[in-house]
């Protein structure tokens, strides 16, 4: 027994040595999205959105600035953000002007004197603009 057989030799087959630096990932990006994009050429890169835009904070007054977007919107006044192009949508623009309706008349006495004035305000004006789009 002064010597032993040996059946297997076992091999370190790790990426990483002594010599070579361990790449750490950056925090926000699992490996598997790093992988990938170091795969991609320079033009698919460029193809890709930019980081995305900061929104405003949720408030009342962004909520009802919103519903007002979304109002003009359906009215045709404003284009639409993603197809670029005006259309009209008679029914879901005065779905969207009851709502704010609707918001005016359950939050009665609950608002701020500025968020009042500009619920009221917006709805005024909404209110004749599909009116004026109705004829």
């Amino acid at each position: 027994m002064a010597e032993e057989k040996k059946d297997f030799v076992i091999k370190d087959r790790r990426l990483f040595s002594q010599e070579e630096p361990v790449e750490k990932e950056p925090e926000g990006k699992p490996a598997a999205a790093q992988a990938e994009a170091k795969g991609r050429s320079e033009e698919q890169r460029e193809e890709e959105p930019g980081p995305e835009p900061t929104l405003p904070e949720i408030n009342f007054a962004t909520f009802i600035l919103s519903l007002h977007s979304s109002a003009l919107m359906h009215l045709g006044i404003m284009e639409n953000p993603s197809t670029r192009a005006k259309a009209k949508n008679m029914v879901l623009a005065k779905q969207t002007i009851d709502i704010l309706g609707i918001l005016e008349e359950k939050t009665r006495g609950n608002l701020e004197h500025d968020e009042e004035n500009l619920l009221k305000n917006i709805l005024h004006d909404l209110r004749l603009a599909y009116v004026k789009e109705k004829v």
